[in-house]
């Protein structure tokens, strides 16, 4: 009986080894996808590696949970217009304001329990998979939590108080959530914090310039008995230090030029050596030395982001070619053969979120090495069909069998056909011109709109035929392959619908055509809008000019770029409302409401009360944005930073000139940095020729990692065995 069961125990036990293996291999691929997952986002490898883990992990960076998660951090940051004080308006001026809807205690703090209910599952999901002694030096994930704990307490104490608290804390620290979600962000915001010493410097040449002239005009324009002028200089902008050092400041941004000159100058024409001398050091000198600086350091920071980011994708590739290496010698490979079998990695490739080109690439590559092993280098190689531009193939024309129709369908597909196309809509747009010159001092009741009407009617014609011409030429999907024909054809049914319904309402135009106003729109509210229609569709010229699609080419790559720019300004901009907020709610006043606010009638020319800013104020998110936006762009500031001083004190100066240096000196500055750098590439030569070739068969997408791919330095096999040999999570077999 013995005897007849051990065969049965050992067939047991080698069947249980064969399911062993093929758990450990099913892990390797598994595990194998996920590291290509992370070198293609450059993400890091250093999470756990079990089954469990490695599905988690998935989930979590899943297109739905990302979406989840970015709709709750937009969700959580538009807040602000909700919440007290509420932004539901029609207009932000304190003269015409009405009472805002407020929502009622408990709505906005419900919506907000559930936000951060998704950030602590987020934070709980993301310390997991780090593990523990990663979780103790990840900064951003300690600063997290301590972000999450602060927001509630400060929601308790909201709902304690009957939202009736006169401070939200919370509120101030939400656009925290959006930055540690973005790698990107985190690395720009780095490479701002390690520019800050250069910065520094030149801030400190800016600040000794800007004391040594302030002290010399105190000198220079001191109040004397017989010079009036000079009084007068003295008593408008260098009344005292303050006032002084205020005036100089905004002259260094030349938004108080010629004004705080002319004084002086009617006096004494000497006295536009000081402003010219003060312009020329502080404002052409010094300022753009600022901006050469910010460029050179950001770019060298910048670089060493990015040579991160492309270790981070060497690592995350190498990590996948020793896992299925490992899997090669256990299917049956020489001890001495090492390499990836590509039949392992084509599994991989299934498994794997990768976009269908760049996967078909990928494999097309993979399949030239059947019946050998891939090396380490050839294993690397296939991911640089990721960094390659998107080519996008359009689809075949329709193919037709009578000689009339081919010659029919080679002239309507032609390029001259699409020149013919702008010549009209040129000729459009001139008319629309021509028409508002003639009519610009008639009032919409005066205006004769028969001609007009008919030259609508006449253009949208040959647009809808130009439209089934193209059609018919290049075929339904041909066509709406063009992102320029979509734009197109969208334009010219929107514009159609518009005729056919003018048509409809007010019939057929004639001479001295003046029809009473049916419906929500008068027939002048309709032409206005088709004419509107009719200029942004003249936008299809940019594409047929191969200047102006280079530079088009330049400013979507450069938006497309500028995302972790953009995350950064939000941020900025969602943190000085909310403070400007909770500093300067309620202090601008309407008129007649306070012994501070004089009537329009006896204001100052050129004051904040005389020019109507009314609506620059803090009284509620959007109207701060807007005031913020106002300051930012530098035109006139110095209007609203005299009655900021003037209704709520002089240390409303320094949260104004804060927000100038954070706006308009750094972030401007890093703007104008990652512009030129996207600018300079593109008008590269060897670039230029690329791009120029086959302009109308495809389409070309640049990332900020390609954008300086050719100067980064790539990373030593030593390196990356170091680093993979050091992974908490993994263990190697060589």
């Amino acid at each position: 009986m013995a005897a007849e069961t051990q065969p049965l125990l050992v067939r047991d036990r080698g069947s249980g080894a064969r399911s062993g293996a093929t758990a450990r291999q099913e892990l390797c691929i598994d595990q194998a996808v996920v590291f290509i997952e992370d070198a293609i986002k450059y993400r890091s490898i250093y999470h756990r590696m079990d089954a469990g883990s490695l599905w988690l992990y998935r989930w979590y960076y899943s297109n739905l949970c990302q979406r989840v998660l970015g709709f709750t951090i937009f969700l959580i940051l538009a807040l602000a217009f909700v919440e007290f004080p509420s932004s539901f308006t029609r207009t932000a001026d304190v003269r015409y304001r009405s009472q805002p809807w407020q929502p009622p205690c408990g709505l906005t703090e419900t919506i907000e329990a559930l936000c951060m209910l998704i950030f602590l599952v987020d934070l709980s999901v993301k310390g997991y998979l780090v593990g523990q002694a990663q979780l103790q030096e990840n900064l951003w994930l300690l600063a997290y939590f301590v972000v999450l704990v602060v927001s509630v307490v400060d929601w308790i104490v909201s709902l304690s108080l009957a939202c009736e608290e006169s401070l939200r804390v919370r509120r101030s620290l939400r656009p925290f959530f959006l930055l540690q979600n973005s790698s990107m962000m985190k690395k720009t915001l780095k490479c701002i914090r390690w520019s800050l010493p250069e910065m520094a410097s030149v801030g400190l040449l800016l600040t000794i310039h800007l004391c040594l002239f302030t002290i010399i005009g105190m000198l220079l324009f001191t109040i004397g008995e017989k010079d009036e002028a000079q009084n007068e200089e003295r008593l408008t902008y260098f009344q005292n230090l303050p006032e002084a050092l205020t005036s100089l400041l905004v002259l260094l941004t030349t938004s108080n030029n010629p004004d705080v000159m002319i004084p002086a100058y009617t006096q004494n024409r000497v006295s536009a050596l000081f402003f010219i001398l003060f312009t020329l050091i502080g404002s052409l000198f010094l300022m753009n030395l600022l901006t050469a600086i910010i460029y050179n350091q950001f770019r060298g920071y910048l670089m060493k982001s990015l040579q991160t980011s492309l270790f981070r994708r060497r690592l995350g590739a190498r990590a996948a070619y020793e896992v299925l290496a490992s899997t090669a010698g256990q299917t049956g490979a020489t001890p001495e053969a090492v390499g990836v079998n590509p039949e392992d990695f084509l599994r991989v490739l299934q498994k794997t979120q990768l976009p269908k080109i760049f996967k078909e690439a990928i494999m097309q590559k993979v399949r030239s090495y059947e019946g050998r092993l891939m090396l380490a280098d050839e294993f690397q190689k296939l991911f640089d069909e990721v960094d390659k531009g998107v080519i996008k193939e359009h689809p075949p024309k329709p193919q037709y069998q009578s000689p009339f129709l081919q010659s029919v369908q080679f002239i309507f597909s032609h390029r001259y056909f699409d020149y013919l196309g702008n010549v009209i809509a040129l000729g459009n747009l001139l008319s629309i011109c021509v028409f508002l010159v003639l009519d610009s001092d008639l009032l919409p009741g005066e205006r004769d709109d028969f001609v007009l009407e008919i030259f609508d009617y006449v253009f949208i014609l040959y647009y809808v035929l130009e439209l089934l011409f193209k059609v018919f030429a290049l075929g339904l999907r041909g066509y709406l392959s063009y992102c320029s024909n979509v734009f197109d054809g969208i334009l010219t049914i929107v514009l159609l619908v518009l005729e056919i319904s003018t048509l409809a309402v007010y019939r057929l135009p004639h001479s001295g055509w003046k029809p009473k106003q049916y419906g929500p729109l008068s027939l002048w509210d309709m032409t206005r809008l088709v004419n509107t229609l009719i200029v942004f569709r003249f936008l299809r010229i940019i594409l047929n000019v191969k200047p102006m699609a280079i530079v088009t080419s330049t400013v979507l790559g450069l938006i497309q770029n500028l995302r972790a720019f953009g995350g950064i300004l939000v941020v900025v901009y969602y943190v000085f409302a909310i403070i400007g907020i909770n500093l300067f709610r309620g202090v601008i006043v309407p008129p007649n409401n306070s012994s501070l606010v004089p009537n329009n009638s006896s204001a100052p020319c050129g004051s904040f009360e005389q020019l109507g800013y009314w609506s620059n104020n803090f009284d509620d998110f959007a109207a701060a944005l807007i005031t913020l936006w106002n300051v930012m762009v530098v035109n006139n500031w110095q209007v609203l930073l005299d009655a900021y001083r003037r209704y709520s004190g002089p240390w409303s100066t320094v949260y104004f000139v804060l927000w100038w240096l954070v706006s308009s000196v750094i972030w401007v500055n890093l703007f104008l940095a990652l512009l030129l750098e996207n600018f300079l590439h593109r008008w590269d030569p060897q670039s230029h020729n690329q791009l120029l070739v086959g302009t109308r068969q495809t389409t070309y997408q640049m990332s900020v990692e390609l954008m300086f791919r050719d100067i980064l330095e790539e990373p030593k096999e030593e390196e990356l065995m170091e680093k993979l040999h050091k992974h908490p999570h993994l263990q190697l077999c060589r």
